[in-house]
């Protein structure tokens, strides 16, 4: 009802229904299902779905382009193997995080894993000049009940707002550069600064169980 009455439409501007699931699909069947329909499966007494749903209603642009990209990789994709597109695009739909940055520096630090330096040396220009925009909703299933090792993907926006919803449109075109999930460097939560109230020292991401220098295996 929500998504009828702000007038929520998927990318073939179909309108966005939200309905139970009728058994069980596949990933390929789900995502097809949307794309053709306007129909998002949806259980109602599960978060993972319920998340989901909050996130279609928040940036709707943003999730019809993931739709859609699922939907043309599926076309290429032999004997149901996913590809590392769709990889990708699954990867930013269940773990996503926006990282909105004034500054171009910034980012380059998280890529490179320099947490010391972005979270510590360079916190007053994080605090000010980057924002940190969750958009996968099994990573925020994850947050109802966190945990230190809970990370995110990133897809990287150098914009001169942190306006999410001015950066939604950026975050959607995006998509067509993203080829894999390696192009989605890790995001560690508890660093964020704000997150927790001890995250204000060096030492604290010294923890490389938590805090991996860059090329660890995740």
């Amino acid at each position: 009802m929500l998504a009828t009455a702000l007038g929520t439409t998927q990318a073939h501007g179909l309108p966005l229904q939200f309905i139970a699931p009728d058994g069980r699909l596949s990933a390929r069947e789900y995502e097809t299902h949307i794309l053709q329909t306007g129909q998002v499966p949806t259980r109602p007494d599960t978060w993972h779905d319920v998340l989901n749903a909050l996130v279609w209603l928040r940036f709707p642009r943003f999730k019809s382009a993931l739709n859609v990209a699922h939907g043309e990789a599926l076309i290429t994709e032999i004997d149901n193997q996913r590809g590392r597109r769709r990889d990708a695009m699954t990867v930013l739909d269940e773990s996503g995080v926006w990282v909105i940055s004034q500054d171009p520096h910034l980012p380059e630090l998280l890529t490179a894993c320099a947490w010391q330096t972005l979270f510590c040396e360079r916190r007053p220009d994080v605090e000010s000049m980057m924002r940190f925009v969750v958009v996968g909703h099994a990573l925020l299933e994850k947050a109802l009940a966190p945990y230190p090792s809970m990370t995110g993907k990133c897809l990287m926006l150098n914009s001169p707002t942190l306006d999410p919803d001015s950066v939604e449109q950026q975050a959607v075109s995006s998509l067509r550069l993203i080829e894999s999930p390696r192009q989605l460097p890790p995001l560690p939560i508890q660093g964020i600064p704000g997150w927790d109230a001890e995250n204000t020292v060096n030492a604290y991401y010294a923890n490389q169980k938590i805090f991996r220098p860059r090329g660890a295996v995740l």
